[in-house]
């Protein structure tokens, strides 16, 4: 594979290949960004949308009302998350850019006083003054902007986080997920639309909780038992307190 470290022909050490279940390729932030905007945008719009439906559905069998509430949710729903999100991500994204100006000012004004710095980071992690300042004067010399960007702010230039992608993600995901609750509760009769809900609303939330872990190379399980738990606690809350007012007005 052209991805893997062959030094054994240099230097006797056995070839070392990338790890396949670790993240190595470029414009990984952007990446990740756009998948974590979009499962937790679906995710976000099982749960808001399912809770609005159950809790109308607990005070009213009328479909109409039920439906009105459920689009007027989503919609409400995507674009406060498509507008959350991009503020989020430019906030992020300014500073970053920010932070790099800052890095070009002084890679220009003072080259030395910066290979210093970039030696002294891999001296302090663990490198041998000397070797730490081949290092940093290799690595400045192939790009030095990159390097010290990625060693002192933990940024790389060329993968800066884009705003509109996460916000288009999390409003698509959130638009998807929230058509579930909406459709099962408005296509099945009013003695099944509940419990049927729930129960495609659970199934649904098992598979981003478990989704959202792996994304994030976490324990799938605690992730789905936490997602489906906090999913149905909402929708029992929202249909206590719609059955509890449907009663009383």
């Amino acid at each position: 594979m052209t991805s893997e470290l062959t030094v054994e022909s240099m230097s006797g050490v056995p070839d070392i290949g990338l790890h396949d279940d670790e993240p190595h390729e470029s414009g990984l932030n952007n990446k990740l960004n756009w998948l974590r905007a979009g499962v937790l945008g679906a995710n976000d719009g099982i749960v808001s949308t399912a809770g609005i439906v159950v809790g109308v559905a607990g005070a009213t069998t009328d479909r109409s009302a039920i439906l009105v509430a459920g689009v007027a949710g989503l919609l409400a729903g995507a674009f406060s998350m498509a507008a959350g999100e991009y503020v989020s991500v430019s906030t992020q994204a300014d500073s970053e850019q920010a932070l790099l100006a800052k890095e070009r000012r002084e890679l220009r004004e003072e080259p030395e006083h910066e290979l210093a710095e970039l030696a002294q980071i891999y001296v302090d992690k663990g490198l041998s003054p000397d070797l730490a300042r081949r290092v940093a004067v290799e690595l400045t010399e192939h790009d030095a902007l990159g390097a010290h960007a990625e060693a002192e702010l933990g940024i790389d230039p060329d993968d800066i986080t884009n705003a509109w992608q996460a916000a288009w993600a999390s409003m698509l995901s959130f638009t998807v997920g929230a058509l579930l609750p909406l459709l099962t509760i408005v296509l099945f009769a009013a003695g099944a639309r509940v419990p049927v809900t729930m129960v495609a609303v659970a199934i649904a939330l098992a598979i981003t909780g478990w989704g959202s872990a792996r994304f994030g190379y976490g324990p799938t399980r605690k992730a789905v038992v936490r997602n489906v738990a906090g999913g149905l606690l909402a929708m029992i809350v929202t249909f206590a307190v719609g059955s509890l007012l449907g009663t009383h007005l």
